[in-house]
């Protein structure tokens, strides 16, 4: 069984009887969210049939509703936690509430540090690499410039032998923004390309900010800008949007599609591997995405969760336990043809 419960409802929950079944708790960061949203919903969809009952709670981008949802079911406790948190500097105190609770928890999406999931046994994570995605990105990029930083191709606009671009980042000091901005950098460099960051814009993962902040973008750095890499699908789109209003990716020969050799194409790769994006990577305005692996993430959740409540040891999960801690999906990459 599933509902979507806000915070309102809980009270109503509290108060019902208990039945004996094995009940678990998903708590949300933000359920408006497309890749938490998608990820959560796949959750959701594998758990029908299952025995025992899926209530989840959406935190609406709000550490205090989060921490009020937590503490309101504490007083009828479940028999496993799934969350996503909305502060992984949070997730201490959470840890230590379930510990004394003897609740084991799975977290998911937004790493808690490594030193608050080593104070407990019975609380893992389940979740790709950021690493891995950023360095993907650059990846992409530097084979569509060629696949050689000392003779880049017809993407070098200038013809100055370096990549122009900005860097569109979701929230300040979240880990995954700052480690997939990090990465791109990063790898660029050590594979010899040289790369300008015209500016770096936070949009804190929303589309609509990416929209709003790239007007300025584009009047700034009109005619030098030849590369975009936004930290998620959500900000890409908001980017495409706006550039498309400044007369960007049009079908310059009448063929339905903007390629890569229309005028107004700028290449732009996110990441997540959003419904939208993928059409929008099929219909040529956005170069491609890196997959986070949403399906595998919830398989693994689900699988991890039922091996601990069927009594087994979190290990004999069908998935790969590293260090006994956590679960790691692949990122990989999704282009236009």
């Amino acid at each position: 069984m599933k509902r979507f419960l806000p915070l309102a409802a809980l009270v109503l929950l509290l108060c019902a009887c208990s039945t004996g079944e094995k009940r678990v708790a998903v708590f949300l960061y933000d359920q408006a969210d497309p890749f938490v949203a998608s990820l959560s919903n796949e959750i959701e969809s594998l758990w029908e049939g299952t025995i025992y009952r899926l209530d989840v709670y959406d935190g609406q981008k709000s550490q205090v509703v989060q921490n009020e949802q937590i503490e309101m079911m504490l007083r009828d406790p479940v028999d496993l936690a799934i969350i996503n948190p909305v502060d992984r500097l949070g997730a201490y105190a959470i840890i230590r509430k379930f510990q004394e609770e003897d609740i084991p928890v799975i977290f998911f999406n937004r790493e808690p540090l490594e030193k608050d999931l080593d104070q407990w046994d019975r609380c893992f994570y389940v979740g790709a690499k950021a690493e891995q995605g950023g360095q993907i990105q650059a990846e992409m990029i530097m084979d569509l410039f060629g696949g050689d930083p000392n003779h880049l191709n017809r993407f070098d606009r200038n013809g100055d032998g370096v990549l122009q671009g900005v860097i569109i980042r979701g929230e300040q000091s979240h880990q995954d923004s700052e480690i997939r901005t990090r990465e791109v950098r990063k790898r660029l460099k050590e594979e010899g390309y040289a790369f300008e960051l015209l500016t770096s814009l936070i949009a804190n993962w929303r589309r609509k900010e990416a929209y709003e902040k790239m007007e300025e973008v584009l009047v700034l750095h009109e005619g030098r800008l030849e590369v975009i890499f936004s930290n998620n699908d959500e900000m890409a789109e908001g980017a495409i949007e706006r550039m498309k209003e400044r007369g960007f990716f049009t079908d310059d020969d009448g063929n339905g599609v903007v390629n890569r050799d229309d005028e107004s194409w700028i290449p732009i790769v996110g990441i997540d591997g959003l419904p939208q994006a993928i059409r929008s990577i099929n219909e040529g305005s956005l170069y491609g995405t890196v997959i986070n692996d949403w399906e595998s993430q919830a398989r693994a959740i689900v699988d991890l969760a039922g091996t601990i409540l069927s009594g087994r040891e979190p290990d004999e999960s069908s998935f790969e336990l590293s260090g006994g801690k956590a679960i790691w999906t692949d990122y990989y990459p999704y282009l236009s043809e």
